[in-house]
């Protein structure tokens, strides 16, 4: 599932003449933003319903670097949940080459921003989130993850 392109600046290339590991997880970090948004609980539901994620575990791998003006794709590749954890995997693709660049897996959990405490997710939630798994499981790929045992189901 395509979340976000973006393309690689001048200020996030380091002394190799590659793309620097923080702005591999910097471009991961705004395209999950993406798809936490579309499960209503991104940035707008922190605001106006006090209940969001937070990033517990993430897991990068480097595959094959990014170079200065090249552009990248981020796609969820992985999605799963238990009643108060959301566990995924986006993947960046090189968008010319299609070569895989890297992958972010992460184990979020859902917070009550007012009481700062871990909360279950709202039938509604778990709604978008298992019919965006349904719709996009057979593009997505649950090999080698390092967090799939920590759902609870």
């Amino acid at each position: 599932m395509f979340l976000k392109s973006e393309k690689v600046i001048k200020d996030w290339t380091d002394y190799n003449g590659h793309m620097n590991v923080a702005y591999y997880v910097h471009i991961f970090d705004i395209a999950s933003d993406v798809m936490l948004e579309n499960f209503k609980m991104g940035a707008t539901a922190a605001k106006n319903d006090k209940k969001t994620t937070f990033v517990v575990e993430m897991h990068t791998k480097y595959h094959k670097e990014v170079r200065l003006g090249e552009e990248v794709d981020v796609h969820l590749t992985h999605l799963n949940h238990d009643k108060k954890r959301i566990h995924y995997r986006v993947s960046m693709f090189h968008k010319e080459k299609k070569y895989l660049a890297a992958t972010n897996e992460v184990l979020s959990l859902y917070i009550d921003l007012e009481q700062r405490k871990v909360a279950d997710f709202e039938k509604g939630k778990i709604n978008i989130i298992s019919k965006t798994m349904n719709e996009n499981s057979s593009n997505f790929n649950s090999e080698n993850l390092s967090f799939a045992i920590k759902l609870k189901k």
